[in-house]
């Protein structure tokens, strides 16, 4: 894999990994306060009467450099276990390209998502299949381009790869404890324990390569000895396999992993001092290939949602309010829950908006303003139509205007992907930067 660079900006780069369908990013240098300062500065010197259409939607800055911080944080933190990145969680080309330059491995759950993949020039033992119940056409995709890891937690999958894949690598996706998740993945996938012994002979019949084992302990997990647990579940697994006559060599620890910002209650540190001693543990042998399957690790603290107020409404007429701080107010933004915050509602996840731009004045950086202002009870409203469109009730905000931003940290997982375009909204651009000018580039695993 190549990464070709062109500097003829000293503010952008061009990101490309040579492939036979190349894509192409600029990519901005500057921190994400500096990258905001200067879109909203755009936004401002323009002219209503000669802008584009759209010329003041909302926006995302993507940085790179703090996808690669994490990168780093993983290999020194977990040097064992090789990240398969889930795509899900932020398929955005620039992101993919990113992590394949860096020798990531690549979590598949579509043949949308397993085609990205090799047309940038992975290689296909650098991805796995892992959608424990998978469209039978997408199967013959996958044997098709040679994509061999796969994961099952039920018999009919067992005859389903059978017919369409029977050389296909199989791991077994276990039911595990995910309680203290904040989505539990374990309502729709995994092997309860009382099916394991079964299935499992039920593969040795029909003479399928299982190969390993995988679990997941639920999206935003909270709680760092749910991975240790499930450790020493996968062991006993192995060894109901291996008295089958399975010999496993991969373990697939899932994701689940919360992003540097502590955004769910436990830090990556957490995580890995439990789950890097459990597989030492009890997986000491190096010939157990050890994987994972984190997303919004490496992508969720990279991207900044900024939004502008587009409407305003005052709950009790300002000319009646005696007393100022009784006073209500709705505000309207240009992105809202039928766009990039979707998924922040699924997952439970409080929004904690940042005034940036007020009264024409940049104020990212203006604590005292930002701690000092008064606040107001607000309910705050995406673009569309629909009452369900609803993003804060009964928060308290400060007084806000028209043309006014606010932004939001921690977009990177789950955000535009799971946009939609309804009532004709598009979907939020990304702007990228490298605030540390740190060049993308091969870093084989």
């Amino acid at each position: 894999m190549q990464i070709n660079q062109t500097f003829d900006d000293p503010k952008t780069d061009t990101i490309c990994i040579t492939s036979n369908n190349c894509h192409q990013s600029t990519i901005r240098t500057g921190t994400v306060q500096e990258i905001i300062r200067q879109q909203l500065k755009d936004i401002a010197n323009t002219k209503v009467s000669e802008a584009t259409v759209g010329y003041d939607n909302a926006f995302i800055v993507g940085d790179l450099a703090d996808v690669h911080q994490q990168y780093m944080k993983w290999k020194a933190l977990l040097p064992r276990i090789k990240p398969f990145y889930a795509v899900k969680c932020n398929p955005d080309q620039t992101v993919v390209n990113y992590l394949a330059s860096l020798g990531v491995g690549f979590d598949c759950a579509s043949q949308q998502e397993i085609q990205q993949i090799p047309e940038i020039g992975v290689d296909p033992t650098r991805m796995i299949y892992a959608n424990p119940c998978k469209q039978p056409s997408f199967v013959h995709y996958a044997a098709k381009h040679n994509v061999s890891l796969m994961t099952f937690d039920n018999m009919d999958e067992l005859y389903k790869i059978k017919e369409v894949y029977p050389n296909a690598k199989l791991v077994l996706r276990i039911l595990t404890d995910d309680s203290s998740a904040q989505v539990r993945l374990g309502l729709k996938y995994g092997a309860p324990p009382e099916t394991i012994d079964y299935l499992l002979k039920t593969a040795k019949k029909l003479d399928l390569n299982v190969v390993g084992v995988s679990f997941h302990v639920g999206s935003g997990c909270t709680d760092a000895q749910a991975y240790a647990d499930a450790v020493a579940l996968a062991r006993n697994v192995f060894a109901q396999a291996e008295a089958i006559g399975y010999r496993m060599t991969l373990l697939n620890c899932g994701g689940g992993m919360s992003g540097s910002n502590n955004e769910h209650g436990i830090t990556f540190e957490d995580v890995a001092a439990t789950l890097g001693q459990a597989v030492d543990k009890l997986f000491p042998s190096p010939d157990i290939e050890v994987i994972a399957e984190p997303g919004r690790f490496f992508v969720s603290s990279a991207f900044t949602a900024c939004v502008q107020v587009i409407g305003r409404r005052a709950l009790i007429p300002e000319e009646e309010s005696a007393d100022i701080q009784q006073q209500k107010y709705m505000y309207y933004l240009n992105d809202g829950l039928f766009g990039s915050y979707l998924m922040r509602f699924t997952d439970n996840e409080r929004l904690n908006f940042r005034v940036v731009f007020k009264n024409g004045v940049f104020v990212y950086e203006d604590k005292k303003q930002q701690e000092e202002a008064p606040t107001f009870i607000s309910n705050v409203w995406g673009p569309t139509c629909s009452s369900f469109d609803s993003l804060l009730q009964d928060v308290r905000l400060p007084r806000l205007e028209l043309g006014d931003w606010i932004c939001q940290e921690n977009m990177g997982a789950y955000a535009t992907c799971a946009a939609t375009n309804f009532n004709g909204f598009e979907k939020t651009k990304i702007i990228y930067t490298n605030s540390t000018s740190i060049g993308p580039h091969n870093n084989g695993m």
